[in-house]
């Protein structure tokens, strides 16, 4: 009985050794100066508060972490409001044992830290850790589910450079594509605003002093935007004017179609029905482009009133054709011009007839006299 009971304490404690104890710490009055990105090989100055809730397990460690160059840390463990300052130490990381954290449940423990170093050099902008703050177990293994990290971005200053020649190339090749719908009739307006837009913001990057890299990338960022939603604005007015294009044929159609029904003699012609089916399919591309718009799918859109353009202009080439057939064989009037043309014939040659006997009467009278006389 009694090695029984021995036996499962003994799993017991190792169970409990093998179960990693964690304090659960937060990371209060965070402050860095310089705020926002950095420049490389500047001064970076950080602090920070570490609060412990309830007892912190003497067999884990407080390991902090910095990227800075030549860094300090100055830090101070208060124990129920008194302050006990340590030694000013050097290095990446700075680790605090459980040893010193370790107090009484009921005490409130935490630590005071100040960081001081400068920033690194880089070879392309990039986030660099500030400071991390993690918790090691007993065997040195990190318990991540605690760990706090602070970054910030460090600028390379020559992307600042390429950056504004990105961009300008990005301006050159949009410009080029304003020039080219304007020249085809479509509305480049709205693209045009954004253009002189971007224009100004690479402008304003440009004018920036070398320590305003941050303004001067957020200036390219916001130009990249404007030409992006410029090139967007030019496509939907690419496909806009497509489906106005489409819309010719199709109300052409509707008039023609409107001619065969006002006639009795055409309302019900055979080849009627073909040329309204030709005309419904390419109104219903002509919607299915409208919607594609609306949906910001522009490539989508183009095709789609490419193909009722020439739906509708099928259509219409067949109603045209038709009209000028069956004009042709049902006009009343088509042998009017024919028999006005033979009754002037008539008509003048009735007129000769006359003045013919009229001046034979008047030879012959004549004639008469002059026999009488001689």
């Amino acid at each position: 009985m009694m090695k029984g009971l021995f036996k499962w304490a003994i799993i017991a404690i190792l169970l409990f050794l093998c179960v990693p104890v964690v304090s659960a710490f937060t990371v209060s009055s965070y402050t860095q100066d310089p705020t926002g990105s950095l420049l490389p090989n500047n001064p970076v100055t950080v602090s920070f508060k570490v609060d412990n809730s309830g007892q912190f397990p003497s067999s884990n460690d407080l390991m902090l972490y910095t990227d800075l160059e030549k860094p300090t840390w100055t830090y101070t463990i208060i124990v129920n409001g008194v302050e006990n300052l340590r030694p000013v130490r050097g290095g990446k990381s700075l680790d605090i044992t459980g040893f010193e954290l370790s107090y009484k449940s009921g005490d409130e423990v935490s630590v005071r830290v100040t960081l001081e170093g400068t920033t690194p050099t880089v070879t392309s902008t990039g986030d660099k850790i500030i400071v991390r703050i993690t918790e090691n177990d007993a065997r040195g293994n990190a318990i991540t589910s605690t760990q706090v990290t602070k970054t910030a971005t460090v600028v390379n200053t020559g992307d600042v450079q390429s950056a504004i020649a990105a961009r300008q190339a990005d301006l050159q090749t949009f410009r080029a594509n304003i020039d080219e719908k304007a020249a085809i009739g479509i509305d480049t307006s709205a693209a045009e605003a954004k253009y002189n837009e971007a224009n100004q913001d690479i402008s304003n990057a440009q004018a920036q002093p070398s320590t305003a890299y941050a303004t001067a990338l957020d200036n390219l960022n916001a130009a990249l935007t404007a030409i992006q939603d410029g090139g967007k604005a030019l496509d939907r007015a690419w496909a806009e004017n497509e489906v106005a294009s489409a819309q010719v044929p199709i109300t052409n159609v509707d008039t023609i179609i409107a001619w065969f029904k006002g006639n009795q003699t055409t309302a019900n012609d055979v080849q009627l029905p073909a040329i309204v089916a030709k005309r419904e399919i390419a109104v219903g591309y002509l919607s299915n482009a409208n919607d594609a718009i609306n949906s910001g799918t522009y490539d989508v859109a183009r095709s789609k009133a490419q193909e009722a353009f020439a739906k509708g202009n099928e259509s219409y080439t067949d109603a045209l054709a038709r009209q000028m057939e069956l004009g042709k064989t049902w006009n009343p009037f088509a042998g009017i011009g024919e028999i006005f043309k033979s009754g002037i014939l008539i008509l003048g040659a009735g007129v000769v007839i006359v003045v013919l006997v009229v001046v034979g009467i008047i030879v012959y009278r004549k004639r008469s006299r002059w026999d009488e006389l001689g």
